[in-house]
Formats: C-alpha cells, structure tokens, sequence
C-alpha cells in the first residue's frame, strides 16, 4: 500500500530495482547496491514513494514488476528511478514500450540526464538496439523485391484513404491512454471502496486527498470524473485493440 506524503515541496519518485537471477534475489547481492545507488541520488532529489523490485533478465520484457512500478508512477505522475541504465534492458521492444508508457526515468548512476535529455538517452539505447532490425528489414524488402520480379502475387493496400486511417489510428491510441489511465487508478478505486468509500463524490475527494493528479494534471476530482474512470476500468476491452 502507497503511504500518503504530507509534504507537498518535496519530489517523489517511484523505485525499480531488478536482480537477474533468483540467487542474486535472496542473498541481496546486487539488491543491495542498488537501494545504495538510488538513496545516494535521492538524498538530493526527493524521497521514494513506491519501490518494485524484479527477478528477471534484462533480455526478457514481461516484466510485471517494472508493469507495477510504471502504473504507480503514472497515477502519481512522478518519475520512476533506476540504480543504473543496464537495469532496464536491452530490448528494443521492451524500451520502446517505456519509451510509449508516459513515465520520465531518472538513473541514479547519471543524475545529471533527466527531462528531454533522459527520453534521448533511451531513444538513442532503443536506436542501436533497432540497427539489426532495420538491417533484417531491408534484407527482407530485397527478397520480396526478387519474388516480385519472378511472378509471385504480393498483399497490396486494401485499407481506407491515409487521412482516415490516421483519423482512425489517433482515436485508437487517445482511447488507449483513457483506458490505460482509468486501469492504473482501478487498484486505488477498489481499496477506497473496500474501506467504505463508495459514491462518486466521496472517491473524488479521497483521490484529491491522495494528491493523484487528474488526467489533465489538475489536483482536485470531480464525481464525473470518477464515475468516467471506473466504467473504463470495468470495461473488459479497456486495454485490447478494440475501439475505446
């Protein structure tokens, strides 16, 4: 459970920690110095709100921890912190997807790249881990460029005009973000429910109590806004390809 901070001057930051074996896990090898690194950077940065910690290699990007720790930074819209860049992977994938999250990182082994800076560091990770794609894409192309020339039938284009795909496309990724949203604040919704905070009013103040910002970044909710929150969270499509 989120403690609540009572100070509202002081930065706060959600921890991921990561451990690539279950050894390491147990004995606190690793562990250990990253809490080290990321409580040396936050003596000057601010104080931890949540801490995650995973059991996993970096090259595999199920990582439900790290899920955890970006749903909790996005509901408080607070950056999460890692003891060094190596810790997040080195998956293109997987950095392109905390690339899309919406979550700033801060690593505690370069305090100095945060901001604007800190998103180019992981692009410029997610660019060279993509190289090897574009060069397995290009070489691709080039085979399905000879099978043309040999009579093969290739798929062609059956879609909608561009404009209208794009139309399209920008609903489906707004709709996404909403569901995302609505989803990452359901825990928070169901554990004020459960203490007896049922109407939408009454979860409305408990979420500005709580400082959990608004979709828009404001600092104080509505009853419409939480009655919006909780059927998207309740919607069994909230998070698939379907529309929004």
């Amino acid at each position: 459970m989120l403690e609540p901070i009572v100070s509202s001057t002081i930065n706060r930051f959600v921890a991921y920690y990561r451990v690539s074996t279950a050894k390491q896990g147990a004995s606190g090898l690793g562990l250990a110095a990253q809490r080290s690194a990321v409580a040396t950077y936050l003596k000057e940065h601010g104080q931890v709100l949540a801490e995650f910690k995973e059991v996993e290699s970096g090259r595999r990007s199920d990582r439900p921890a790290l899920e955890q720790a970006l749903a909790a930074a996005r509901v408080h819209r607070v950056p999460i912190v890692v003891a060094k860049v190596d810790r997040l992977t080195r998956s293109v994938a997987f950095l392109s997807r905390l690339l899309e999250s919406g979550v700033e990182v801060r690593f505690a082994d370069l305090p100095a790249i945060e901001g604007p800076t800190g998103r180019f560091m992981l692009q410029q990770m997610a660019a060279v881990a993509e190289l090897e794609a574009g060069l397995i894409s290009t070489r691709t192309k080039a085979a399905l460029a000879a099978a043309k020339k040999r009579g093969v039938k290739l798929g062609g284009f059956r879609g909608a005009s561009i404009s209208k795909a794009a139309h399209q496309a920008s609903k489906i990724a707004r709709g996404r973000v909403a569901a995302r949203r609505a989803h990452d604040l359901m825990p928070t919704l169901n554990e004020l429910q459960s203490e007896g905070v049922t109407s939408h009013e009454g979860l409305a103040r408990a979420l500005t109590d709580r400082r959990i910002p608004t979709s828009r970044g404001h600092t104080k909710w509505t009853g419409v806004q939480v009655a919006r929150v909780l059927r998207r969270g309740a919607s069994p499509d909230a998070l698939t390809n379907k529309r929004p």
